[in-house]
């Protein structure tokens, strides 16, 4: 099978700095990949929190994780400090995707790359929802959609 190859792009628009813990190591005696993926929720929230947001209200909805992908370039071991840097990308009428870069800082290594996708939720009414104007305007204005248009500016977040 074909490795998956992940294409990031050169800026990201946040970071945050995480150290391993002997709770993440795994039987090979390096960080988990189960536990990457815990250590890329804590960066997302993390993420959230720096624009005032959290994972269940963003304009209202909340956010549900629909796909994950995690790429090991390098091992990582207990007291490693990470760098998680943080972009999103690929936004669709739904959702977008979260991207991430693990940089271990003792020898500025790529320990992971990494994307979740997600969409927009609201969890009352138990559907999908669409990008909320809020969460353009902190986190992406140059992604934004025209709002003027008929159907971007209804006032309705919920989906069609």
């Amino acid at each position: 099978m074909a490795r998956v190859n992940l294409d990031l792009p050169d800026v990201f628009t946040f970071s945050t700095n995480l150290t391993v813990r002997v709770s993440d190591i795994n039987y090979g005696n390096h960080l988990g990949n189960d536990r990457m993926i815990s250590l890329l929720h804590e960066a997302r929230l993390r993420y959230l929190h720096n624009y005032d947001f959290s994972e269940f209200n963003i304009g209202g909805v909340g956010l549900m994780v629909t796909d994950i992908v995690v790429t090991f370039v390098s091992e990582s071991f207990v007291a490693d400090k990470l760098t998680f840097k943080v972009g999103i990308t690929d936004f669709n009428k739904y959702g977008c995707d979260f991207v991430y870069l693990v940089v271990n800082e003792r020898d500025d290594k790529v320990v992971a790359k990494a994307k979740t996708g997600i969409v927009f939720f609201d969890f009352d009414e138990r559907r999908i929802s669409r990008v909320p104007r809020i969460f353009y305007e902190r986190c992406a204005p140059e992604s934004a959609p025209d709002f003027t248009s008929d159907s971007a500016s209804s006032n309705s977040s919920t989906a069609d």
